[in-house]
């Protein structure tokens, strides 16, 4: 699939962004890829250093007649997000991202893309590349941690770029320009709870949600997409205080800017009550299901049998946890009344 990938329009771009999705690049974890932007500037005979936090910038003079303009500095990030689904195999500290073309998409296999913001990066390097793009004074600015931090942003000192104008290629169209960022607040919550032994009377099961196209809490959050651990708070909220259930395990997203697509999790039911919890559960999924069907067609939600568990969450700290995350807020908070679609 990787030629499939490297045949696509225009090449220098694509083969650019095979060439860096071929290297581990989670966030916080920019090594290796921090070292092959490196050997790429220093391949091409240009300007490159390192500052202290590990950005990475590289400049290009400019082509014949253009000398006199202004310099603009050109930034994307390097680090991406790393999200797998639940039964995909694929260890982001080790593995180069696995692609395919499908259709009019190119698509990874069970994995970000790291498109955001790696065809970026591959529009700069493709510049840096050329032969015959006329350009001015051209600096290159990757930045580290974007995802989970901007801690490249963050660190780096005044006075070390050289442009007075600065493209920031971290979008999704590119006869666009946007003014304006994406935002986000990170809450964390803690708290003690009691593990108490399962009721006897009780019957294990495991409720799986998958098949959510997931997403950034930035560029689609405005998009009303499945937030995985809202829909099985749900369930489990319904299920508390129709049936009486106790939890076992919960496990729900993975990263702070990444909407969650997959939850799991361990309930005991009263096993006088299994009949009806089952019926009823059905009844909650199918009208989930089609409540979701107009923008996530792949949602799945199901329970199972399982092994019973050697504790459960005490019913009091159960009954918050669910009503705690009923009142979390998911998705946008405002949109803007002046400016059209602007969250």
């Amino acid at each position: 699939m990787d030629n499939d990938i490297r045949n696509l329009l225009p090449e220098v771009v694509w083969n650019n962004f095979a060439d860096l999705n071929a290297v581990p690049r989670p966030s916080k974890k920019e090594e290796r890829v921090i070292a092959f932007m490196l050997d790429f500037g220093q391949g091409l005979g240009l300007e490159t250093l390192r500052d202290e936090v590990g950005n990475v910038i590289i400049r290009k003079p400019a082509t014949s007649g253009m000398e006199n303009r202004k310099t603009v500095t050109l930034q994307s990030h390097l680090d991406m997000v790393h999200q797998k689904n639940n039964d995909t195999v694929f260890d982001f500290d080790k593995q180069g991202i696995l692609m395919e073309v499908d259709g009019d998409w190119v698509k990874a296999r069970g994995t970000t893309l790291g498109a955001d913001n790696g065809m970026g990066v591959a529009a700069i390097m493709s510049l840096l590349q050329s032969k015959d793009i006329p350009h001015p004074p051209l600096e290159a600015l990757f930045t580290i941690d974007e995802e989970t931090g901007m801690t490249g942003a963050k660190g780096l000192k005044g006075g070390v770029l050289q442009g007075e104008i600065l493209l920031n290629l971290d979008t999704e169209e590119d006869d666009e320009i946007d003014i304006g960022c994406a935002g986000g607040i990170d809450i964390t919550a803690k708290g003690n709870y009691k593990v108490k032994v399962p009721n006897p009377d009780h019957k294990a099961y495991r409720i799986n949600i998958k098949g959510l196209q997931g997403g950034h809490s930035g560029m689609d959050i405005h998009k009303g997409l499945g937030n995985a651990n809202k829909i099985m708070n749900r369930l489990l909220f319904n299920s508390f205080s129709d049936f009486g259930i106790a939890l076992a395990q919960l496990k729900g997203g993975g990263l702070r800017n990444a909407i969650p697509r997959e939850s799991s999790a361990v309930i005991t039911v009263p096993k006088a009550k299994d009949n009806a919890f089952k019926k009823k559960f059905q009844e909650w999924s199918e009208e989930i299901t089609q409540e979701y069907k107009p923008i996530e067609q792949g949602l799945s939600i199901r329970t199972d049998e399982t092994e019973n568990p050697d504790g459960v969450m005490e019913s009091e700290a159960f009954e918050n946890l669910t009503k705690a995350v009923y009142s979390a807020h998911n998705g946008v908070y405002r949109m803007s009344p002046a400016i059209a679609d602007l969250v």
